[in-house]
């Protein structure tokens, strides 16, 4: 991997350490030089030491002096690099076999099912192809991608973007939890396991990408931890934020592959995109069911729809060294620039959540004290409906006041009662 290249259209030598590239009249010149090779001329970036009529290890080994630039990951850096083409993975015989395994386990699920399902779609305009599309009874179409190697976030990014364009809506694969697809679009996570359990039907639970919606009220009673006071006290207020099955209180059963490839089809899954609140991340993609989905809108008071451009991250940010253009060919080398591992995208951890004001009282006889929010966050914070909340007949606090065994008391009231 090499800190410069020569490009081939406009005759120049970039230095990828500099912040402008060497080249302060050209603010384009990043985009067009990191942009996907499907999407340029093969041949735009030339190894230096080839140009310059010196030994190119890459073409003497039998392969390519043209390259492709990227961001490389050293020490918590993240330098422009320069490699050799071809940038294509090539899958080893076990990945080629889960990914078939897979694609085919969706398809089956979906006609068992009796929905339509088809394999290596291609979009209308042809510029993806998506290894399965399930189309629900409604039309709603679901585009599966299994992705078990490495992709980059942009092309993450306009395969999806690609794909809603065309009516269908993107559901990733992955089986790692630091696959860059994490957290860009719509995504699941699978066990890493061997194709033929995949084709046997064992079981395959979503470890990562679903979540479920509980809301509570932050009271020492709680089985749950304060958002605002990092786990210390209890604020009185309602908090919301969305868990894993088995974080949920009481722990709720894992969701597997084949009930994702019906209620993604069917809307009784939807995906939701949650804004990062202070954590440095752009936000997070879930899927979750159609009924928390309704009440988080409710709560939040508005639909938050897909990202509609990829949103830099702090894991992104270039790192520029502002140094001198190593002229050698470093085709093959290694241990001059190894890439740290990769980070974990996917966390078990809530997203941060939202809090909504403290349960409400009655300001005065007669007049409408309760908003709608307020209403439907009490109600799922206390486990009722909504027409069964009522003020409390002592504190005037809202509370389950009617319906079955319903008490006329809130729980403060009936403690202060029964100690006189």
């Amino acid at each position: 991997m090499a800190n410069g290249v020569w490009h081939t259209g406009y005759g120049i030598e970039i230095n990828l350490s500099l912040p402008d590239l060497g080249h302060e009249g050209r603010p384009d010149l990043l985009r067009e030089i990191t942009a996907s090779v499907a999407e340029r001329d093969p041949q735009l970036l030339e190894c230096l030491a080839h140009h310059e009529g010196r030994e190119c290890l890459s073409e003497s080994g039998g392969k390519s002096p043209w390259m492709f630039v990227r961001r490389g990951r050293v020490g918590g850096r993240r330098p422009l690099v320069a490699s050799h083409l071809p940038i294509t993975h090539k899958a080893t015989p076990a990945e080629s076999a889960q990914h078939k395994a897979t694609k085919e386990r969706v398809v089956e699920t979906a006609a068992r099912y009796g929905l339509d399902a088809e394999s290596e779609v291609p979009a209308a305009n042809r510029r993806t192809v998506s290894d399965a599309v399930v189309t629900g009874p409604g039309g709603k179409r679901i585009g599966w991608e299994i992705q078990y190697h490495h992709l980059s976030p942009s092309t993450v990014f306009r395969r999806s973007a690609n794909a809603v364009d065309h009516g269908i809506t993107p559901l990733w694969v992955a089986k790692d939890r630091t696959a860059s697809l994490i957290d860009r679009a719509p995504w699941a996570r699978v066990d890493d396991m061997p194709w033929k359990d995949i084709a046997d039907g064992k079981e395959m639970l979503i470890r990562g990408g679903y979540r479920h919606l509980e809301v509570w009220k932050c009271v020492p009673s709680s089985e749950r931890h304060c958002l605002l006071s990092d786990g210390a006290g209890h604020c009185g207020e309602i908090h919301a934020d969305w868990f894993v099955p088995a974080l949920c209180l009481p722990q709720r059963k894992p969701v597997h592959i084949e009930d994702l490839v019906l209620q993604s089809a069917t809307g009784e899954s939807v995906p939701v995109y949650v804004p990062s609140r202070g954590n440095g991340r752009a936000g997070r993609h879930m899927w979750v069911s159609a009924d928390d989905c309704a009440l988080w809108e409710e709560l939040v008071g508005e639909k938050e729809p897909l990202p509609t451009a990829p949103a830099q991250e702090d894991d992104d940010v270039i790192t520029f060294a502002e140094q001198e253009i190593d002229r050698s060919c470093r085709a093959g080398e290694d241990g001059w620039l190894v890439s740290d591992a990769r980070p974990f995208r996917d966390f078990d951890q809530p997203t941060g959540g939202i809090t909504l004001p403290r349960m409400p009282v009655r300001r005065s006889r007669g007049a409408t004290w309760v908003t709608p929010v307020e209403r439907a966050a009490a109600a799922a914070a206390l486990g009722c409906q909504p027409w069964e909340l009522g003020p409390c007949a002592g504190c005037g606090q809202l509370m389950h006041r009617y319906g079955r065994l319903a008490p006329m008391y809130c729980r403060g009231c009936r403690t202060a009662l029964n100690g006189r």
